[in-house]
């Protein structure tokens, strides 16, 4: 006499707000990733100013172009040194940290506003289970 029983059983996990803790997060990755690269390019700036790049290179033209509007609002803020074609501008530097303190401040109202802390995760089990009999003689 054989006999076969077969049980199945399903757990499903939920956990609320898991949704919006990943677009949270995305959102706070997509405002690093924009400050890493305006930083990348206001270093670039600064090293092509200091090595005293052409100007009319396309490369420099359109870094010089770019990231003209984001120094915008710190022309003028200290005195530029020149010395033979090299430019030291502190006002990048400056531009960079400032940026970097935006991000930070930007992100952290973003997680502020948007977080929600790790619920409890529900778990559903569901148990099923059929019995098969076989007499055999």
């Amino acid at each position: 006499m054989n006999t076969n029983k077969v049980t199945e059983v399903r757990t499903t996990k939920k956990e609320p707000g898991q949704e919006r803790r990943i677009r949270s997060f995305k959102a706070t990755q997509l405002i690093w990733l924009l400050l890493g690269i305006l930083e990348i390019l206001l270093a670039l700036r600064f090293v092509l100013k200091l090595i005293a790049a052409n100007p009319d290179s396309p490369i420099a033209g359109l870094i010089y172009g770019f990231t003209g509007m984001f120094l915008f609002p710190f022309a003028g803020l200290t005195a530029t040194p020149a010395a033979g074609g090299m430019v030291l501008e502190i006002s990048t530097l400056i531009a960079m940290a400032v940026y970097a303190l935006l991000a930070w401040a930007l992100e952290r109202i973003v997680w502020l506003i948007f977080y929600r802390p790790q619920e409890a995760v529900v778990s559903t089990t569901q148990s099923s289970s059929s019995e098969d009999h076989n007499i055999n003689p």
